[in-house]
């Protein structure tokens, strides 16, 4: 009797730290995939921003502009999308303007440059830019600039960007549009939107 009670003691106690270690088993792979999951989260939110060219973060007011246009930017002779048209963006410059309808307010031909820079205000580094004109830059000289080049900017499409010494990425001689649509997401009106190019906007069906 007393070697049984010993034996079912044992048995118990066995039981105990079994049962303890399969539930650490199964908590840590949970943990780790939400860890995991997080982190995933956090870089597809910072690739989204890289591609739009920093403006995620941006209000539609911020978003949008005046209207005027640098001395010397020359109108598109024959747009393929004229002003005063409908459009459908295929560009995320900014939460909601993905799939959004866009009415063309401006069409110029020139050429465009991504560029990377540090804002004047004190801002986070903003990489590959989308997008600057050539007429947007302080005497720049003959278009296009290559990769590499260091300009200053004469443009304020974002707060610490007018006068800010920048990098040119890529550049790209093309029509330039200038949008006003509706944001998708909050339904805010974004006015004379600079800048989209050609193949950032799709035909209304």
């Amino acid at each position: 009797m007393v070697k049984n009670k010993i034996l079912l003691g044992l048995l118990s106690i066995f039981a105990v730290f079994l049962m303890a270690a399969c539930g650490n088993g199964e908590t840590q792979p949970n943990e780790e995939s939400q860890s995991t999951e997080t982190e995933s989260n956090s870089e597809e939110e910072m690739d989204m921003e890289s591609d739009s060219g920093g403006h995620m973060e941006h209000s539609a007011d911020e978003m949008s502009s005046s209207g005027e246009v640098p001395e010397g930017l020359k109108e598109a002779e024959n747009p393929t999308y004229e002003v005063g048209s409908r459009t459908i963006i295929e560009a995320e410059h900014m939460q909601g303007m993905d799939g959004a309808e866009a009415t063309i307010s401006g069409a110029f031909d020139t050429t465009v440059y991504t560029v990377s820079y540090t804002p004047t205000n004190g801002g986070d580094p903003v990489e590959d830019h989308k997008w600057v004109i050539h007429e947007e830059l302080e005497g720049p000289g003959e278009a296009p600039l290559e990769p590499g080049t260091e300009v200053t900017l004469d443009a304020d499409h974002m707060k610490g960007m007018d006068g800010a010494t920048a990098t040119i990425d890529s550049a790209e001689e093309t029509t330039v549009y200038m949008i006003d649509f509706v944001t998708t997401d909050t339904e805010e009106e974004v006015q004379n939107h600079k800048w989209v190019t050609e193949s950032e906007l799709a035909p209304v069906e």
